[in-house]
């Protein structure tokens, strides 16, 4: 049996997780644990670098404290440029021999309302828990999920992310 720490309590980020590590390795068997560490960027990243920085301090972070097979770090951001805010995740894995696989979500542009709020100093969850009347939605199908309906929900949307990350870790050979 694998272990995998995420470096994140929320459950959509922890069973994303173990849904790409499951889908990707299916002969497998893995036990996983969510941990809270620190990201050491903003708690809303706003551009493409302090997001990447953000998951790949949460996996080395956890890879210091916890013992694990594999440590995944998923930080969420937003960035802007002359089409509006787009909204993305960073996924970084890191093995316990410390090599990585790194992806990133695609991005979706965010609606002015939900922009205004973060501009006011909000995070994107809470911006969207106003907007939609909702409570603690990036716990559950997040800003993905509710602007398509639930389409794409925020646990396939990393999930994607995840398998493509891990695509190192199933083709060594290939990337030694």
């Amino acid at each position: 049996m694998k272990k995998i720490v995420v470096a994140s309590k929320n459950p959509v980020k922890i069973n994303s997780a173990l849904d790409g590590f499951s889908r990707m390795f299916p002969d497998e068997e893995f036990e996983i644990e969510g941990v809270s560490v620190r990201s050491h960027v903003s708690d809303q990243p706003t551009t493409n670098e302090e997001t990447y920085k953000g998951a790949l301090n949460r996996c080395d972070n956890a890879s210091k404290n916890f013992a694990a097979d594999y440590y995944v770090g998923i930080e969420g951001g937003i960035d802007r440029d002359d089409s509006g805010t787009s909204c993305f995740a960073w996924i970084i894995i890191k093995d316990k021999n410390g090599n990585y696989g790194k992806s990133r979500t695609s991005s979706f542009y965010l609606p002015p309302k939900v922009v205004d709020l973060i501009n006011q100093g909000k995070e994107l969850g809470e911006a969207d828990d106003i907007v939609f009347g909702r409570t603690n939605s990036k716990q559950e199908n997040g800003s993905v999920g509710l602007l398509t309906g639930n389409v794409i929900v925020r646990t396939g949307y990393y999930t994607e992310a995840i398998i493509l990350a891990l695509i190192p870790f199933k083709n060594f050979e290939l990337y030694k």
